[in-house]
């Protein structure tokens, strides 16, 4: 493969690609093995031209953010990763608009609307991950959700042409899009906010902040929550009332302080995790009938 590497070279430069590079330096769970090739382009046009590349010699591709959702396995990825992320991540705001590239980070989207005293963002200003991440799944908390304030996206389709979509088309619902099933990428986004005041929206992320670290570990690796919200119940309280709180295998934990976090305590393995994920899956369906399904994403080779 040292010809696809040369080519990836050419198109990437040494700082885009990285051979055999563990996962674990790219996702909060802070586990996981080795990709291939890590991939971390700095423009569309340099994404589409690896893709090219990578498509020519039949490369499996999995494109990811900030790795917030995401649980690799110990064996690694086999193939290609391309990261969005921070090569990828400039923020334009003109009026009540937000032009953002799909690798910033959501809480610094946040951050720059209250800068300029605008309003709608405030639910997102905790949650970790990019705005690519946050468009793909219709990311929400605190009764706000993407949806509210997306006005379109610019994608790579599966024919590589970049392409702006409007909200509308993206069918978004509960945690969900229809990006996935139409294999696009998010490039970037564009969001459409209200003026407000700057004094009430920084007061108003602050309050919610508080709220996070009351209620969440967050000085612990994880993804965040673990299971999806089942119908008519929550996910966090079934884990409990199954008595899983402080459930320990190896380095992976239910979390004492929330229990629909699973938190890597120190040293833990995607094993660890997975373990885990399933002992509790087991145990909320022997005891309460219902089935729990990951909110994070477990990829890598088995």
């Amino acid at each position: 493969m040292e010809r696809l590497k040369q080519e990836l070279l050419a198109c990437l430069g040494e700082e885009g690609l990285k051979l055999h590079e563990m996962m674990k330096e790219h996702t909060t769970f802070r586990v996981g093995g080795a990709a291939d090739y890590f991939i971390q382009p700095k423009s569309a046009e340099e994404l589409r031209a690896a893709f090219e590349i990578l498509h020519r010699y039949e490369m499996p591709v999995l494109v990811i953010g900030n790795g917030s959702n995401l649980l690799v396995r110990d064996k690694g990825i086999r193939g290609a990763v391309i990261q969005i992320y921070n090569r990828m991540a400039e923020i334009t705001i003109e009026g009540n608009t937000i032009h953002t590239k799909g690798g910033a980070l959501l809480s610094a989207v946040a951050a720059r609307a209250a800068d300029k005293g605008l309003t709608g963002l405030e639910f997102a200003s905790g949650i970790p991950g990019s705005i690519g991440g946050a468009v793909v799944m219709n990311a929400g908390a605190y009764g706000g959700e993407m949806k509210d304030v997306l006005a379109s996206v610019d994608v790579l389709t599966q024919d590589l042409e970049i392409k702006t979509i409007p909200a509308a088309e993206l069918n978004l619902g509960y945690r969900y899009s229809s990006i996935p099933e139409k294999g696009y990428i998010v490039l970037g986004a564009t969001l459409q906010l209200k003026k407000g005041n700057i004094a009430e929206i920084r007061g108003r992320m602050a309050e919610l902040a508080e709220q996070r670290r009351a209620k969440q570990p967050l000085q612990y690796p994880s993804a965040g929550s673990t299971f999806k919200r089942p119908e008519g119940y929550f996910a966090g309280k079934l884990v409990q009332d199954a008595g899983l709180k402080g459930k320990t295998i190896g380095g992976a934990q239910v979390s004492e302080k929330h229990s629909g976090f699973l938190i890597n305590i120190g040293g833990a393995t995607a094993q660890d995790i997975l373990d885990l994920i399933a002992f509790c899956q087991k145990e909320v369906k022997d005891k309460f009938g219902v089935t729990l399904e990951t909110e994070v994403k477990i990829v890598g080779e088995e």
